[in-house]
């Protein structure tokens, strides 16, 4: 039998990580409930996380002694052990969390246990392996990053098929397996260059061609077939979630933008366009910054007020035409309207948001946990756009493969109400695709 040692952050990341390991024995060292303890005041997720770790074991408290073993549903016992005298090298020292959770983990090696240290701390994965300690990350949501949907595909058919296409706006193909909303792009095997762009519907059981193709949101025209296949999922009213990872520059937020202002100023489909970013750490207060909440997240924000200024100073955009000077006075206006609100997600939980075009920014850097914290806000008729790149995450416990944004792809895929799309080409720049490319 195992002996699973679970460190802090497993259990923040996810307060019910101790019942995922089965028939085994798991064990939190008393450092972990201390340090538990210092994060339960703090108003974020982390401190809500901890709260409810705590409430879950103080309920199992009352199964027995957990200090010699509560019996779980999965077969394991769950442990709570003292800090023990250890015999760690001399340069451990013996007063810092990490070390002494460390030490609990070698001498229950020592007393002949098979093992296993948990934790989401890449160093202390480290510093256990230099004692011959087996240490892993806590896997249970990660995804393989290398195999997660892409949301569209090629597909190679004769070109009586593609005239077909164009003919009556819909194809039948057999033999593939697609997904609800999978942006196609046909292409003639004899021509490569004869071409058609579609969505599998999964009502129809068919490639439909794109219904937004010709409309452009807020005065912004695709610029590549990647960003046209993107639109779809972003203006159609039938599709509540929205995935957009990929390289920097492919104008996920902007279109994301345009498309929200699309719908709730010009449609009228959403009551407003709500737009939010975690604030790394997630829930980190902003209270050391100076001004009023307006202009701490400013700070915070900066990348969607410049997609929002671009936007507003688009010569196509019939409800603006004033000059460069006065962009800040339209922003002011949609604001003080109603029309747009800006949010630093520690603020998001609790809340109703029903009937608006809610946009994630910066997904990347949320847990499996807050994604689903921010999904289950969504009232009635909202849509939520999710837009990060897993391979840029300032969050020091995840990676492109345990991140909450790689988690949603892989568990919503095949969901009607879901589209998802990746994409893989930088429309900011030469220097910014070159940067994307090279570096």
């Amino acid at each position: 039998m195992k002996t699973f040692i679970l460190d802090t952050n497993v259990l923040i990341h996810d307060p019910e990580a101790y019942l995922n390991f089965k028939n085994s024995q798991v064990i939190i060292p008393m450092t972990v409930i201390e340090e538990l303890d210092s994060f339960k005041r703090i108003n974020d997720e982390r401190g809500r996380n901890t709260r409810l770790i705590s409430r879950k074991l103080d309920q199992l408290r009352h199964q027995g002694k957990i200090t010699e073993g509560i019996k779980l549903p999965n077969g394991s016992t769950l442990t709570i052990t003292l800090d023990e005298p250890t015999s760690l090298a001399y340069n451990f020292v013996t007063n810092k969390a990490d070390h002494r959770i460390l030490g609990t983990a070698l001498n229950l090696k020592q007393k002949g246990h098979a093992v296993v240290f948990i934790t989401k701390d890449i160093n202390l994965r480290l510093k256990a392996e230099a004692l011959g300690i087996v240490a892993e990350d806590y896997e249970k949501e990660k995804v393989a990053i290398e195999e997660l949907y892409n949301g569209w595909r090629e597909l190679s058919v004769a070109g009586n098929q593609i005239d077909e296409f164009y003919q009556k706006k819909k194809l039948s193909v057999s033999g593939n397996n697609f997904f609800p909303n999978e942006g196609i792009i046909l292409r003639d095997s004899g021509n490569p260059k004869k071409s058609a762009l579609g969505k599998f519907s999964a009502k129809e059981k068919c490639i439909l061609a794109l219904y937004h193709q010709n409309i452009y949101p807020w005065g912004i025209k695709p610029l590549n077939v990647e960003q046209r296949l993107a639109l779809e999922l972003l203006m159609s009213n039938e599709i509540s979630l929205v995935t957009l990872i990929g390289v920097p520059g492919a104008g996920k937020t902007l279109l994301a933008l345009a498309c929200g202002l699309q719908k709730v100023v010009e449609e009228k489909v959403y009551r407003r366009l709500f737009v939010a970013r975690p604030i790394i750490p997630m829930g980190r207060d902003i209270g050391y910054l100076p001004g009023s909440k307006e202009e701490k997240l400013s700070s915070w924000m900066g990348a969607i007020y410049d997609n929002l200024e671009f936007l507003l100073d688009k010569p196509e955009n019939h409800h603006f035409t004033d000059s460069q000077s006065q962009i800040e006075d339209k922003l002011a206006y949609l604001f003080d309207s109603g029309k747009i609100e800006i949010e630093a997600l520690t603020y998001i939980r609790g809340r109703s948001l029903p009937q608006q075009y809610i946009i994630i920014d910066d997904a990347q850097n949320l847990t499996p946990h807050e994604i689903k914290t921010i999904i289950s806000r969504a009232g009635e008729g909202t849509k939520i756009v999710l837009t990060g790149d897993p391979y840029q995450i300032d969050n020091p416990y995840l990676d492109a493969s345990s991140n909450g944004l790689s988690y949603i792809v892989e568990r919503f895929k095949g969901q009607a109400i879901y589209g998802h799309f990746t994409f893989t080409k930088s429309e900011r720049s030469e220097l910014a695709a070159l940067a994307a490319e090279l570096l």
